[in-house]
């Protein structure tokens, strides 16, 4: 009997305790912006919240202010007092129907809604079917042209064969139609759309009235392949033209757009607000959040506990109270416990990280998020969240908590290097190369070693690529 009854107090407590446990995990892996959002939903939601000036958050009216405001606090009371007369009625078919959103009328709300939506961006296909519409096509191309523009990919090129085009329409165009539809898709803005590949993509770019044109037509055709290795002396031998045309065709070439329907952006930019900023103060680095000079001071209203205590017949009422001032409640402790934890965090970084707050990237150590746990004593769990989507701005621009986080080796002189630290080095050294004659990775690997830095050539080869750093012959400048 004794063993049965565990378990069920068991679970009990974990019901208890999950709703908790639940939101203050939920808050703190909110970044600024979206717990602002969050915060003052729930201020329309919970008519128990409201905001407080700052001065006035946490500390008690003196006597003397309270003469002074009496009759306007009297006005304020004598306002939610009828609010909480009139909450039982509201309450009927809609248990949420107390809060405050629901005061106000179901047209202010889409309006507000309304006048704070951003108009969505038109996309690529919808600029081509655009200028569909405004074009003299007949009407047996017409539906060849929609289905053409509507199986073009982001970067504006068909993949899908011309014999699948055909037979998706069912028969309803032939397969010369259907060439005269590519062709005048082909002819819309921007330049190169409808391209099949990438040589048809610049060919569709190039203009005729330009001096070179034939000689830009050849290369795109014949030598495209070379042009990207740089082996521009050969293409020059092939062709039996000088150099500095070659080069100076390439450099046309490269200003022509491989990818036209790039230009076009449907997402939406994202803003990034740092939750947390770093100032260098008194020859010291302070850590300070950005909630404090922007997240709204909260606060139980007491109209509502004094009602609970003058009216102890009414059940109902004192029930849904009771419930929004406990939920009131757990949401300021979840915001508290974010910031706590949030600043435990950041500042522990800043000290672990000094060096690069001091020197650069360059100078970033390795670190393991169990490093900071175990240095403060909570879960690495916690630390991950504390994490998740926050940006911190230091003097050195703005970058993601997560930033600070890496991997690394021991170099030679039995330090530690992180490997941003490495790709900084790698960055660098590219960066002031002799332009004329680049550092192969093999070269690379040698000067990093005689540095202390004992890395392999693939480790090298994979972060210039992850850099989206060309090889050497393709960074040769001649």
């Amino acid at each position: 009997m004794k063993m049965e009854m565990i378990p069920r107090m068991q679970l009990q407590l974990k019901m208890k305790l999950a709703p908790q446990i639940i939101q203050s995990i939920e808050i703190l892996q909110l970044p600024l912006l979206a717990l602002l959002e969050h915060v003052q939903m729930e201020m329309e939601e919970n008519p128990v919240l409201e905001e407080v000036a700052a001065t006035d958050a946490g500390t008690e009216e003196s006597p003397a202010a309270g003469e002074e405001a009496g009759s306007s606090v009297e006005e304020e009371r004598s306002v939610e007092e009828e609010r909480v007369e009139t909450l039982p009625e509201e309450w009927q078919g809609n248990y949420r129907l107390g809060s405050r959103s629901a005061m106000r009328g179901e047209i202010d709300k889409k309006q507000a809604a309304l006048e704070n939506t951003s108009a969505k961006p038109i996309s690529f296909h919808e600029y081509l079917l655009g200028q569909l519409s405004l074009m003299e096509v007949p009407e047996a191309l017409r539906e060849a042209c929609e289905h053409i523009v509507c199986n073009l990919d982001d970067n504006g090129y068909l993949s899908t064969p011309m014999e699948d085009i055909v037979k998706e329409l069912n028969g309803a165009i032939a397969s010369e139609d259907a060439g005269e539809a590519l062709r005048l898709v082909q002819t819309m803005e921007p330049p190169g759309v409808g391209a099949r590949s990438l040589e048809e993509c610049l060919l569709l770019q190039l203009d005729k009235k330009y001096e070179e044109c034939e000689l830009a037509r050849e290369l795109i055709l014949h030598y495209l392949k070379d042009i990207e290795t740089k082996k521009y002396p050969q293409v020059a031998k092939k062709t039996g033209r000088s150099l500095e045309t070659i080069k100076k065709v390439v450099e046309h070439i490269c200003s022509l757009n491989p990818k036209p329907g790039s230009i076009f952006v449907d997402e939406p930019i994202a803003y990034v607000v740092p939750d947390v900023r770093v100032d260098y103060i008194d020859g010291r680095y302070e850590v300070i959040l950005n909630e404090d000079y922007t997240m709204p001071h909260l606060s139980i209203n007491n109209v509502y506990r004094t009602y609970i205590s003058q009216h102890p017949a009414d059940a109902e009422t004192k029930n849904y109270i009771k419930k929004k001032i406990e939920s009131a409640k757990w949401l300021m402790d979840a915001i508290e416990q974010r910031r706590t934890t949030l600043y435990r965090v950041a500042t522990s970084l800043v000290e672990l990280q000094k060096g690069f707050f001091e020197e650069g990237v360059s100078s970033l150590k390795p670190l393991k998020m169990q490093d900071l746990a175990d240095r403060l004593g909570i879960h690495v769990s916690t630390v991950s969240r504390a994490l998740a989507r926050k940006y911190m701005q230091t003097p050195r621009g703005i970058f993601a908590m997560k930033f600070f986080f890496t991997g690394g080796f021991s170099s030679g002189d039995g330090d530690t290097e992180s490997w941003e630290a490495t790709r900084q080095r790698l960055r660098e050294m590219i960066g002031t190369e002799d332009k004329s004659n680049p550092l192969s990775d093999e070269e690379i690997v040698a000067t990093l070693k005689a540095k202390g830095v004992d890395v392999a050539r693939r480790t090298v080869t994979k972060y210039r690529k992850l850099m989206k750093i060309p090889s050497s012959r393709q960074r040769r400048q001649y």
